[in-house]
């Protein structure tokens, strides 16, 4: 008797425990290689979906084709496994612009869950430069038109297109090189064999602060919180502003309800301090966005860049 009562007396707290917001476990799909800005995104937010929804969060690197193969592959995830990608404009925006067949359609096969943090690019110059300021920099273009090449992370990713938009605003013709990743285009900021780069604020920050290289203005319309010595491109003359982001899209396949599930539950972890926090410290800015507002940044988003890149006559 007093065994069964004390497992009576224990069953109504077992039954309060919440039963887990899936069926099982949940994989992050992630275009690109661990220890990236996109990757760190997923590992900041998917420690705190794993307890907040009560299962295991997996982060799943899928690198490759800049991208599109962690899209292909998180398009085709049948309706009953929980799936989720997290993707940046370069996946989302640009690719389906420039590849006539990308495997995948942004419209038809994915529905956008959460806007999470977007950043700022940065133009920075090497150490021979003798530009001190984007007025110097034109003027330095002009004379040099040969040597006035723009090096960026990957050919036909935002800061390709950016650097394109500032040689158009500055009224200059810009040549941009395209290396494979942000490693060696620092490589050769510092050792003086491209004069110019643009990249993301994070990447090149440290080297503007050691004194090693010089970042002239940031792309946001505002100056950043991490660096709010350097000004923007608007208060250096040219009339330029654009942000990168990270967004979470689900597979078309997975039910209504399910997505609905979680962007509430992606949407209460990014007013979390600790997650705040963790994105600051990666100098990337948090966002908080419901599903709707996710929606509108996305086509607001391709509005702005869709002429861009197409102007641009770009070709992979």
């Amino acid at each position: 008797m007093a065994l069964t009562g004390l497992i009576a007396g224990l069953a109504p707290a077992v039954q309060a425990q919440p039963a887990p917001a899936l069926d099982g476990p949940l994989r992050i799909v992630v275009g690109y290689a661990p220890g990236g800005a996109t990757d760190r995104v997923a590992r900041i937010v998917g420690d705190k979906l794993a307890v907040r929804l009560g299962v295991p969060v997996i982060v799943e690197n899928k690198s490759g084709a800049g991208g599109r193969l962690a899209a292909q592959q998180a398009k085709a995830t049948p309706a009953n496994q929980n799936v989720l990608m997290l993707a940046n404009p370069a996946v989302m925006v640009v690719a389906p612009l420039v590849f006539k067949d990308n495997g995948y359609d942004v419209e038809r096969d994915f529905v956008a869950v959460s806007h999470v943090n977007s950043y700022d690019f940065a133009l920075a110059v090497a150490p021979s430069m003798p530009a001190r300021n984007i007025a110097q920099l034109i003027e330095w273009m002009r004379a040099n038109p040969k040597q006035a090449n723009f090096g960026v992370p990957a050919t036909g990713s935002l800061p390709h297109f950016f650097a394109l938009m500032a040689g158009e605003k500055a009224g200059v013709t810009t040549q941009v090189i395209g290396y494979r990743g942000s490693a060696p285009l620092l490589n050769d900021l510092l050792g003086n064999q491209v004069p110019v780069a643009v990249d993301t604020l994070d990447t090149v920050l440290a080297q503007h602060e050691a004194g090693k290289v010089r970042i002239l203005a940031i792309s946001g319309a505002q100056r950043s919180t991490f660096a709010p010595t350097i000004p923007t491109f608007k208060e250096a003359g040219l009339d330029l502003a654009a942000t990168g982001w990270n967004t979470f899209f689900a597979p078309a396949s997975m039910p209504k309800d399910k997505v609905e599930r979680l962007a509430s539950a992606i949407h209460a972890v990014m007013q979390d301090p600790e997650t705040t926090s963790r994105f600051k410290d990666a100098m990337m800015v948090p966002v908080v966005s419901t599903q709707a507002q996710t929606v509108k940044m996305l086509k607001a988003y391709q509005a702005q860049w869709a002429p861009v890149v197409q102007q641009s006559g770009y070709q992979p």
